[in-house]
């Protein structure tokens, strides 16, 4: 019903940036919180970033200052700017999103998974 595609994951060295795009398609008429969560091997999957409908922001601790979410509401879309990126950014980054669809339902949906990986 509804699908999360993430983008713009690759290969970077220590001190780069990305920016990772999320876009969501399907029966859509509003998405509350979007986020981005990583989970590398051998870890629980933890949030990075959030964004509500209101525009309020929650980083977790390790990326404050570098890490940058927003969101494009016109375009059901969110994005995360990457910048002074560490090895231990390294991880698969997906994108979360709470989204009223059909029948008035909240629903939460995640996307694939773009790899980061960050070489030191």
């Amino acid at each position: 019903q509804v699908q999360l595609v993430e983008s713009g994951g690759g290969l970077v060295q220590a001190g780069g940036s990305l920016r990772l795009s999320c876009a969501a398609s399907g029966i859509i008429y509003s998405i509350n919180t979007m986020g981005w969560y990583r989970q590398a091997p051998g870890k629980q999957r933890e949030l990075v970033a959030d964004i509500t409908s209101g525009g309020n922001t929650n980083y977790a601790d390790s990326v404050k200052g570098r890490f940058t979410i927003s969101r494009d509401n016109a375009k059901n879309a969110a994005y995360l700017q990457m910048n002074s990126l560490e090895p231990e950014d390294t991880a698969v980054y997906y994108c979360n999103a709470d989204v009223i669809g059909a029948g008035w339902r909240q629903r939460n949906y995640w996307g694939q998974g773009t790899q980061v990986t960050v070489a030191s």
